[in-house]
């Protein structure tokens, strides 16, 4: 029972490493589809910190429950119980907000994202990193705007421009893409004027991609979630049993020699 407490209080420094970890890339990542979420929503921001405070907290009661095991106490094990009991509630509570609130989230998310291609400005030095993570998004998913090419012809810049150019992040074009950022030219446009169907571009919006990309890596999602939740209900059960298994009540208890 002993070595299968420590594997489990190992995998608990390993668990709480990983989410403290995530919890950093996502404060600190400029590159990807995260960044433009955080930058843009306060909340995942918060959620950011949630996870690395979730983290430091595995990381300590593994620790705590490593000491409890190895020295026998029962307080250290009973408050190694009670946290995991809280985390995996907590982790079930926060699932269910997602799952009932994935339309506000969803609707959420297409505002921030709608925002940001209107105001896409390629000379806003404040504002780059954002774009930056927004043309990396299209880029990678082969998509353009979060619906469509269409949402792109509300941009400024390229009203002013009759559409004449196009998101190079958008375009089907390799030599387009080597750009990666900003505008690119159409080539010989009618009469000087085009819509976002003259446009060599993805047909495809992000929402769309993100959502396939969430359907084909499902089984994964689900099955790291179930993985931690069994950890948990391993280290609940196995805290209790040693707990009744110690039969000194002494909670002051000296480590042994």
């Amino acid at each position: 029972l002993h070595k299968t407490m420590y594997v489990l209080f190992l995998l608990f420094q390993i668990l709480g490493a990983v989410i403290l970890g995530f919890g950093i890339w996502i404060l600190a990542d400029k590159t990807s589809f995260i960044a433009v979420l955080q930058m843009s929503s306060p909340s995942l921001k918060t959620g950011a910190y949630i996870l690395i405070g979730v983290g430091a907290l595995t990381m300590l009661m593994g620790f705590l429950g490593c000491l409890g095991a190895v020295n026998e106490i029962r307080c250290l094990l009973g408050l190694y119980f009670t946290c995991l009991m809280i985390i995996l509630i907590a982790q079930i509570a926060a699932a269910l907000v997602i799952y009932f609130q994935k339309e506000t989230l969803k609707v959420e998310l297409s505002d921030i994202v709608v925002d940001l291609i209107e105001n896409y400005d390629p000379s806003d030095e404040e504002k780059r990193n954002l774009q930056d993570a927004w043309d990396y998004v299209q880029t990678q998913i082969a998509c353009c705007g979060w619906t469509g090419a269409k949402e792109w012809e509300n941009n400024e810049i390229l009203r002013n421009k009759s559409n004449t150019e196009y998101p190079c992040s958008c375009s089907n074009r390799s030599k387009d893409l080597e750009e990666g950022r900003g505008f690119c030219s159409l080539e010989d446009p009618v009469n000087g004027t085009a819509t976002y169907a003259d446009w060599p571009v993805h047909e495809q919006g992000c929402m769309d991609g993100v959502e396939q990309w969430l359907k084909d890596n499902l089984g994964i999602i689900l099955g790291v979630c179930t993985g931690v939740a069994v950890i948990e209900l391993l280290g609940m059960i196995l805290s209790i049993s040693l707990c009744k298994n110690i039969h000194s009540e002494d909670y002051t208890k000296v480590p042994k020699s």
